[in-house]
């Protein structure tokens, strides 16, 4: 907070997060992680944002190594949490063998060759998204359309904003308002676009404005409806 405020040098918590590099934690690792999203959005609109993806690759590489993919004899709940938010956040920063084991594992589980477990579903969908073109959306919609559990559709509305195109960006926007989504969960996937990029952020702002007598009608100004302009 002191340096989201300007009172202490961005620089000086950084240094002092590299210091968590051997850190088996996952609370520790997860303040990390939010901090440093915040920081990725505050910079996003400067020439830094490079180097924070850089950062963000260079702390969690080490502990994304030694968790690996696969779950070891003995692991526990926080184990499995730890390893899905260390994938997920080096694949989102385009850590290369990240993003190419994600790419594998998503191929092997859309053609049933190797269902993803659970707790690697969200970091695997968001590093192909991100890093992904229109035919990974379209697959990713695909597998929604399909889900039988509610908790998957969910799992998967709050990734699709990960995607970088603007163009796909605005289909994700549509999609969020159709029928394929539950109106309670519409909001969810408007937040995911704009949580995931500077680009995402501005299209999902405008989207909202375009679509305000829809959203407010829906939502009865709401608790969802406060929400949505929070996020």
């Amino acid at each position: 907070p002191q340096a989201r405020a300007g009172i202490i040098s961005t620089v000086e918590v950084l240094k002092v997060m590299e210091a968590f590099v051997n850190e088996p934690n996952y609370t520790v690792w997860s303040d990390l992680s939010c901090n440093l999203g915040i920081l990725g959005t505050l910079l996003s609109h400067t020439d830094f944002h490079e180097d924070i993806e850089a950062f963000v690759r260079d702390v969690f590489s080490p502990i994304g190594e030694r968790l690996g993919w696969d779950p070891k004899p003995g692991e526990g709940h926080l184990d499995a949490l730890l390893r899905g938010l260390v994938l997920g956040k080096l694949g989102k920063a385009g850590h290369k063998a990240t993003l190419e084991e994600a790419r594998r594992r998503f191929k092997d589980h859309v053609e049933g060759k190797h269902i993803l477990s659970a707790d690697l579903r969200s970091p695997v969908y968001v590093t192909v998204l991100k890093h992904g073109d229109s035919s990974t959306l379209d697959t990713m919609l695909k597998l929604h359309k399909q889900a039988d559990m509610q908790e998957e559709k969910n799992r998967i509305e709050r990734v699709l904003g990960a995607i970088s195109q603007p163009e796909l960006i605005q289909k994700v926007l549509t999609f969020a308002l159709s029928e394929e989504v539950r109106p309670q969960d519409t909001v969810s996937v408007i937040g995911g676009v704009a949580g995931s990029s500077k680009q995402g952020r501005k299209a999902a702002w405008k989207f909202v404005r375009d679509n305000w007598e829809e959203l407010y009608n829906r939502y009865q100004g709401g608790f969802l409806i406060s929400r949505l302009i929070k996020v």
